[in-house]
C-alpha cells in the first residue's frame, strides 16, 4: 500500500525531502489526555499493551493529535523476556518488576527463544493499526537491545547501577553470553513478525547503554545489536543507545540506516563519527518545558546543526509524562515549517 506520507522512508532513504520528519520517542500515551481514558479504563499498563484494538487506538492518537510523521507502535520492551518465560509487572509510578530473576545457569533451562507468536498481541496491534492508518503514515516496530533486557532480567526492576547485572559480565561472561544470545535470537524472531505484520521501520533500544565501560559494550552489547541489524533485512533499522558517546564510530559500522542521538551528544561530532548513517534526534525533552519562543529558538538551533543532511527530527530521549501536549504540538509544527524554510 503506497503512504500518503512518506516523507520518513525518503529521508532514511537519503531520497530529496521538502523538510524534515518528526516523530517522538515515547509519543503513543504519557502526555495525552486521549491516552489516560483508555488507559483508566482498564487494570493496567500491561492490559492495554496486550489487548490489540485499544494498543492500536493509542498508538494512532499522536499521528491525529500531534500530526507527527509516523507511528510507533504501543507496546513495551519488557514483553521479550516475559515471551522467554520470564514474567513482569508493571508497578505504579515505580515501574517493572520480576518476581523472579536470572541469577545462576540452572535459571536458563527455565526460558526458551521465543516467536514472535509468543507476542500475538503486538503483532494484531501492528495489524488494525496498518488497517486504520491506511496508509497515512509509516509504523515503526520496535525492541529493546540485547543488553538492556538482559539488564532487567538479571537485575529484577530499573536501577540507578545495575550492579548485579553488571557483575554477572565479570562473574560468569559465559551465562552472560549465553542469555544476551537467547534475547538476541528471540528479539529477531520477533522483530520479523512486525515486519510480516506490516512495519516500515524498525528501530532498537539500548536504554541502559551507558552504563557500560567501552570495552564491555564492544562485547556485550555491539555484537548482539550487529546481529539483530544483519538478520533484518526487509525494512529501514534504527539504532538508539542512550548514553553511548564511546560507541558512536561503532554504529557507523553497523548494518543499520539511522542512529539516534541524546540531547548531549554533539551533532557535528556524531557526524563525524557516523557520517555513513541518517541521523536521528536530538532535542531535549525538557526544552519542551519553556514557552513557545525558547522552544522555537531551540528547534531552530538544532536544524542548523543537522544542516543540509537528512535527519529525522525527535527528541534526545522519550517525552516526559507531564508534558504540555500543546508544547509537543508546537514543537511538530515548528520542525515543519522552519525546515521547510531552511531547505
Amino acid at each position: 500500500m503506497p503512504l500518503e506520507n512518506d516523507l520518513l522512508l525518503r529521508t532514511i532513504r537519503k531520497e530529496k525531502t521538502e523538510r524534515t520528519p518528526v516523530w517522538l520517542m515515547r509519543q503513543a500515551g504519557r502526555i495525552l489526555p486521549e491516552y489516560r481514558s483508555v488507559r483508566n479504563s482498564l487494570s493496567g499498563f500491561k492490559e492495554l499493551v496486550e489487548t490489540p484494538e485499544l494498543a492500536a487506538e493509542v498508538t494512532i492518537q499522536p499521528v491525529d493529535i500531534l500530526n507527527v510523521d509516523a507511528a510507533i507502535i504501543f507496546s513495551d520492551i519488557l514483553v521479550i523476556p516475559e515471551a522467554m518465560g520470564l514474567s513482569y509487572e508493571m508497578v505504579e509510578k515505580k515501574g517493572p518488576w520480576f518476581p523472579e530473576t536470572i541469577k545462576t545457569k540452572a535459571d536458563l533451562t527455565h526460558l526458551h527463544v521465543a516467536e514472535a507468536e509468543d507476542v500475538s498481541y503486538t503483532i494484531r496491534a501492528i495489524e488494525v493499526t496498518k488497517k486504520e492508518l491506511n496508509g497515512r503514515v509509516p509504523i515503526i516496530g520496535f525492541a529493546g537491545a540485547p543488553w538492556t533486557i538482559f539488564a532487567y532480567m538479571v537485575e529484577g526492576s530499573g536501577s540507578k547501577t545495575f550492579s548485579k547485572a553488571r557483575a554477572l559480565l565479570y562473574t560468569d561472561p559465559v551465562l552472560t553470553h549465553k542469555l544476551l544470545q537467547m534475547i538476541t535470537e528471540s528479539t529477531v524472531n520477533y522483530l520479523m513478525g512486525q515486519v510480516n505484520a506490516g512495519v516500515n521501520v524498525v528501530q532498537v533500544f539500548d536504554s541502559w547503554a551507558g552504563i557500560l565501560s567501552p570495552y564491555q559494550y564492544e562485547e556485550f552489547s555491539l555484537p548482539y545489536i550487529s546481529q539483530i541489524c544483519d538478520a533484518i533485512q526487509e525494512v529501514p533499522k534504527t539504532v538508539f543507545a542512550k548514553d553511548a558517546y564511546f560507541a558512536r564510530a561503532s554504529f557507523n559500522k553497523l548494518d543499520c540506516h539511522t542512529v539516534g542521538l541524546d540531547w548531549c551528544m554533539d551533532v557535528q561530532e556524531s557526524r563525524e563519527l557516523i557520517p555513513d548513517k541518517v541521523l536521528q534526534g536530538n532535542f531535549d525533552p525538557c526544552a519542551l518545558y519553556g514557552s513557545e519562543e525558547e522552544i522555537a529558538h531551540n528547534v531552530k538551533t538544532m536544524l542548523k546543526a543537522f544542516g543540509p543532511f537528512h535527519h529525522i527530527a525527535n527528541l534526545g530521549h522519550g517525552v516526559y509524562p507531564d508534558t504540555d501536549p500543546e508544547k509537543v504540538k508546537f514543537f511538530v509544527q515548528t520542525v515543519k515549517e522552519m525546515s521547510q524554510n531552511l531547505r
